[in-house]
């Protein structure tokens, strides 16, 4: 989670160069280990949080959390305060190549690949994702981690490779 939270910092300098910063906020409740290949969920992970920088408008607030739920699974949560998605489009989200407005993506770069590829790292770890969105108050994409992917550790680490 923290390399996952130096590449946002990194990301919102670059996207909010010459105006109002985003706010991102990170929280890590999760003492344990997801089994699976760190790069991907690195990967997927970080996609989400570039959506939410890239589509918030300045000044907007992005949070993400990474937390165990009551039944003992561990949920990665990216909620942000952006223009919303009309639920229309939400089950094609997922889709190669699908974009909500296709006249925007020269503004906000991106092949309309990312969410697809989240998809299949999500699915190759035994993980499930949940979109929610409302136009106008935002959006939030889960990850939510089955316990069979899951280990308790003594020390905080996010990721296994095992």
């Amino acid at each position: 989670m923290d390399q996952l939270a130096q590449d946002a910092q990194a990301l919102v300098q670059v996207i909010d160069a010459g105006r109002a910063a985003h706010d991102v906020r990170f929280d890590c409740q999760f003492e344990g280990e997801i089994a699976g290949v760190a790069q991907e969920l690195h990967s997927a992970m970080g996609n989400l949080v570039s959506n939410a920088i890239r589509y918030t408008p300045a000044a907007g607030r992005i949070d993400v959390s990474l937390k165990s739920s009551a039944d003992g699974r561990v949920v990665f949560e990216v909620s942000d305060s952006g223009p919303g998605i009309d639920a229309e489009h939400l089950p094609r989200l997922t889709e190669r190549f699908y974009r909500v407005d296709r006249s925007r993506s020269r503004e906000t770069g991106g092949t309309g690949l990312g969410l697809a590829i989240v998809k299949h790292v999500v699915q190759r770890h035994g993980a499930t994702l949940g979109i929610e969105s409302t136009p106008g108050r935002g959006s939030s994409f889960r990850i939510t981690f089955a316990l069979s992917h899951l280990r308790q550790v003594d020390q905080r680490r996010c990721f296994s490779n095992k």
